[in-house]
């Protein structure tokens, strides 16, 4: 296959080689007709390189109309090569450089055609079509967009011909003049003359010289308005390419407001991709952008408790762990997922649910969830302290140790539901028992995180990266990576780091086959088991229930 060999899009438009090419053919459909002449040109920095210039024998007649428009008879190309024999000169022509086109895709057709019909690999190198950068710079400049008016009105010096070579000159001729032109837009590399078509009329284009400095690396970016405020803050593995895409391919409604508050664009280099989004996530919560949403709900995570230290405990939902000495599942989402949560484990252990602290003495009569026989009542008699904490021991081994316990009851239950055709509420015993599912799996990863102490890992590329605790430190003189510093003994993590430690967790997992272990405090590893997600999937639900 032949492959274009930039390695890095963003190469300097003066390093570039641009390969300016034109066919002439039989027709309009690359199917059926054939390339009549080659026209190709190969310009850096300005300085003509090579031309490239052949007739081609299509092997089928030149139909009169087209000889009418190029000037090439029968008669011309009856002793021209075919097709199959030009083409491994053509490409050794071609080499590396970016072709470039007046409707680029026109001419790419015919050749991967032709390629395809000779037994090669179709052309993939990279491509810059003059039409495209035409239509976004100098639209109300021209009558229309054809090379021939463009010339015209551009006063270019070469002038199309509809024959190869000069259509080909014209074509490096229009690009010279667009790039001149595109400066003024900060197009200084090949990555930013590619996505320039894109940007359309962006009505902030004039804001894309704060693009200018940022630079083609990993990394977080940071709006910023004229008093100071930092608006937005996004990550990138190209933090120029990404911020200019805001101008282009970005449809968010509030870019637009955005772009129009913008003054300035900071930015900070970041040695890999996760630095990157865990110093996005802290800047998030340390600065706030108004533009943000994501990491903007994390101080509305809540937990799911379970009273240890009471005299009969129970499952509550609260804001915020204490040292209690209770346990504490979380922090959680959203308040709707932990309702879930303590649905799906009181579906399973019959804790108690009444909110009152049990009296001393039984009083008459058990609760509504005792009467239907989803839950005991200690506030009734019903059932002793030490009879009470075993059901409490069973919760929090399942909890802790054996979520399978918990798991495969609610899945038993799912399925019977669905085997008597209940399945609106099968499927929200579904919905209950993923969000449980969910929220054991994050749990056990990030307390394996936090216990294994001080971990170093190498990733390649990348060098060590040090985690204390599940957070990210780095040794830089910087300060942006310093930990922030933890509720000191608190036995579960907090909301404030929450985000990071899923982050860190979720990357160790991706990345686990590339990386070398260097420094480990404890152990980094867990017998928790595979748990199921609980995912839905088309058809499970009611082939288990028919067998």
């Amino acid at each position: 296959m032949f492959q274009q060999s930039l390695d890095d899009l963003g190469t300097p438009l003066h390093e570039v080689t641009f390969c300016a090419l034109d066919f002439e053919t039989t027709g309009g459909r690359r199917d059926s007709d054939r390339i009549t002449e080659i026209g190709a040109i190969k310009y850096r920095a300005g300085e003509q390189i090579g031309t490239f210039q052949t007739l081609i024998d299509p092997g089928r007649a030149i139909p009169p109309e087209i000889t009418v428009l190029t000037g090439i008879t029968a008669s011309m190309v009856s002793r021209a090569p075919r097709i199959e024999h030009v083409l491994p000169t053509l490409l050794e022509f071609v080499g590396d450089a970016v072709i470039v086109g007046h409707n680029v895709g026109f001419d790419l057709a015919f050749l991967n055609a032709a390629l395809q019909r000779s037994g090669r690999d179709v052309w993939q190198g990279a491509k810059v079509d003059t039409l495209a950068v035409a239509r976004r710079l100098v639209r109300d400049d021209v009558p229309n967009h054809k090379l021939s008016t463009l010339a015209k009105y551009l006063r270019l010096p070469n002038q199309p011909s509809h024959r190869a070579l000069d259509d080909a000159k014209a074509t490096a001729d229009l690009l010279h003049r667009l790039l001149e032109q595109a400066s003024a837009l900060g197009v200084l590399g090949l990555d930013d003359l590619q996505q320039l078509p894109k940007m359309q009329r962006h009505p902030q284009a004039v804001k894309l010289r704060l693009t200018e400095n940022l630079p083609r690396s990993t990394g977080v970016y940071r709006f910023v308005d004229g008093r100071g405020e930092v608006l937005y803050v996004g990550k990138a593995v190209n933090i120029r390419s990404r911020v200019r895409s805001y101008f282009s391919s970005d449809r968010r409604r509030k870019v637009d407001q955005l772009l129009r508050e913008t003054q300035r664009i900071e930015h900070t280099v970041c040695v890999g991709p996760l630095h990157a989004e865990v110093l996005e996530l802290r800047l998030i919560q340390e600065l706030r952008p108004r533009f943000n949403r994501r990491s903007k709900n994390w101080s509305k995570y809540s937990y799911v408790k379970l009273t240890l230290p009471d005299r009969f405990p129970r499952l509550s939902i609260v804001s915020e762990p204490k040292e209690d000495g209770a346990f504490y599942l979380g922090p959680i989402s959203s308040r709707r997922a932990a309702r879930d949560i303590v649905d799906a484990i009181e579906t399973v252990v019959p804790l108690r649910r009444c909110t009152q602290r049990v009296p001393r003495k039984a009083r008459s009569g058990p609760c509504t969830a005792a009467q239907i026989g989803v839950s005991v009542c200690p506030c009734s008699g019903g059932i002793s302290e030490h009879a009470y904490a075993a059901i409490v021991d069973e919760a929090v081994s399942a909890l802790e140790s054996h979520p399978e316990r918990l798991l495969g009851s609610l899945r038993e239950r799912m399925l019977d539901l669905a085997g008597q055709q209940r399945f609106e509420e099968a499927a929200e015993v579904r919905r209950r028992a993923a969000a449980l599912s969910g929220a054991l799996r994050r749990h056990r990863q990030v307390e394996s995180l936090r216990s294994a102490g001080r971990i170093a890992v190498e990733a390649a590329g990348q060098g060590v990266t040090t985690l204390d605790r599940g957070r990210l430190v780095e040794e830089h003189e910087t300060k942006a990576f310093s930990a922030p510093q933890r509720k000191h003994g608190l036995a579960v993590a907090s909301k404030e780091e929450i985000d990071e430690l899923w982050c860190v967790a979720s990357w160790l997992e991706s990345e686990a086959h590339t990386l070398r272990l260097v420094h480990c405090d404890h152990p980094l590893s867990s017998p928790y088991p595979c748990l199921d997600d609980f995912r839905a999937r088309k058809g499970v639900v009611l082939q288990n229930s028919g067998n």
